[in-house]
């Protein structure tokens, strides 16, 4: 029998978000008007530093940041938290590598989506549909395990059922975002950035009490389980671990294009600069906070983890309710609810524009056929509304281990844009038949070393399908035809100025 104290906080927080859309979705009706695409893709161009940086933080950090990473961290110990501190520089290398760049180009071409970028620095129709699959595709994986994460949180911390969690805030949130589009997403973003610190915060305070104290914790963990201690945990978080997730979670991300787009839609330089400092500030203090606080639960849930349902995914729910009465404990779920929602409307809003601006709107272009901006707005609308139910769907049977579903989005994406972005926008030699190869040769690697399990020297996947996609590109490079005058003025104007 669910406990209808915990659902009253989750319920207030979703509706205040749908009506935080509407309003959105009110106050932009003149710019759709004129503009639906640029307005409900990437904003309008208009964010500012505050919103930028929430609104980054928000999408990197999932329902992972709240249930995979702790319950890893509660197996293992410091290793783990000691690996999550390269997710501190995140933001701040994503918008620091590409935020100018992306502006400039971006209002250069008047580019709404960064496949719009790749296929202006390309010159490639296949370029910018293989990203637009490979986007929808990986999005999709992730949005479900999103989904599934917040899903089973809520289950265990309110009693409620799978579905009817799963139903409740994932309806909701396909439905805001279908609304407030990419402006809606930004500002409500930036309330669930708040929500994830506060619950974090909320747990923290719980855990210590209910533990007798930092002090006590330690003491437990030191007596019990000494090589949580220790940076390589008695094995169990060897170097090879250490470098694979430097390079998943920390440095590739750089690539992520649900990350890059933020470039496209800041205001100016300054708030570009304020959204760089704030956003490490805070995707560092949830991050470090969520990490820690898996590694202190050790000392509260003491027993194997075949006591606890054999999954990792478990032991968050669980502390939560050993460790906060009802209400507070609906309280503190917000937190994961929001990383949940956040990542799947960005994610969500980010795979309905390639479909759309990417594909279908630049095919209709090349057949000269004119589509009106109240047509692009109605399928738009379709299009988000249609992706998101079926993730919701794919949800309903759930696979198992969110964090590793979403490590191997993660790992695909930036396997399949990693080079193309960099080598793209910084080095004007990189030419269409490099970007092709890489993506593709790069991603079928990946998806097929993750397959059979095959590695380099016990390294996650990603370092054959980065170290891959690399030789690829360069191979391609040199197969291919040199890029074209016109393109190489716009993307590097410096290096034709007199």
């Amino acid at each position: 029998m669910g406990n209808i104290v915990n659902l009253l906080p989750v319920m207030a927080f979703l509706i205040f978000m749908l009506l935080v859309s509407i309003y959105i979705q009110k106050s932009s009706k003149d710019e759709r008007q004129k503009n639906f695409a640029r307005d409900y893709f990437i904003g309008g161009r208009t964010l500012g530093g505050l919103v930028l940086a929430m609104t980054t933080a928000a999408t990197y950090s999932s329902v992972s940041t709240f249930v995979g990473g702790p319950g890893m961290a509660w197996v293992i110990g410091y290793g783990w938290l000691y690996m999550a501190i390269i997710q501190v520089v995140v933001i701040f290398l994503v918008l620091g590598v590409f935020g100018k760049k992306m502006a400039l180009i971006s209002r250069r071409i008047d580019a709404v989506t960064v496949i719009d970028v790749l296929r202006a620095r390309y010159q490639s129709d296949s370029i910018a549909t293989l990203s637009a699959f490979v986007i929808v595709a990986f999005f999709c994986a992730t949005m479900v395990a999103q989904f599934v994460g917040a899903a089973k949180l809520f289950e265990a911390v309110t009693g409620f059922s799978y579905l009817t969690g799963l139903s409740f805030f994932g309806l909701i949130v396909v439905l805001y975002t279908t609304i407030g589009g990419f402006k809606g997403v930004a500002v409500t973003d930036t309330f669930c950035a708040l929500a994830m610190v506060i619950g974090l915060c909320l747990l923290f305070g719980a855990m210590l009490k209910t533990g007798g104290g930092f002090e006590q914790i330690m003491s437990n963990i030191a007596s019990s389980h000494p090589d949580m201690l220790e940076p390589l945990s008695d094995g169990k978080m060897p170097v090879s671990l250490y470098i694979s997730q430097w390079l998943l979670v920390g440095v590739c991300t750089l690539s992520l294009p649900q990350s890059v787009v933020r470039g496209i839609s800041y205001k100016d330089t300054k708030a570009l600069h304020r959204a760089m400092i704030i956003g490490t500030i805070v995707i560092g203090a949830m991050t470090l906070a969520a990490t820690w606080i898996g590694v202190l639960s050790k000392g509260i849930l003491t027993e194997n983890l075949a006591a606890y349902g054999n999954s990792v995914d478990n032991i968050t729910p669980i502390a939560i309710v050993k460790s906060m009465d009802p209400f507070w404990a609906g309280i503190t779920i917000i937190g994961p609810v929001a990383a949940t929602i956040s990542t799947v409307s960005s994610l969500l809003l980010s795979a309905s524009s390639s479909i759309i601006k990417d594909v279908y709107i630049h095919e209709m272009e090349n057949r000269r056929q004119k589509i009106s901006n109240d047509y692009i707005r109605r399928f738009s609308l379709i299009v988000t509304i249609v992706l998101g139910l079926v993730v919701y769907f794919i949800a309903i049977a759930p696979p198992s281990v969110i964090w590793q579903i979403n490590m191997f989005a993660f790992g695909g994406l930036e396997t399949a844009f990693f080079w193309v972005l960099i080598l793209g926008l910084f080095w004007p030699k990189a030419n269409n038949a490099g970007a092709l190869a890489a993506m593709a040769g790069g991603v079928i690697i990946y998806c097929t070393t993750m397959a059979l399990k095959i590695t380099f020297f016990d390294l996650h996947q990603i370092v054959l399908g980065i170290g891959c996609s690399l030789i690829l590109f360069l191979l391609g490079n040199m197969l291919g035809n040199p890029v074209n005058r016109r393109t190489l003025e716009t993307f590097f104007p410096e290096d034709f100025s007199e």
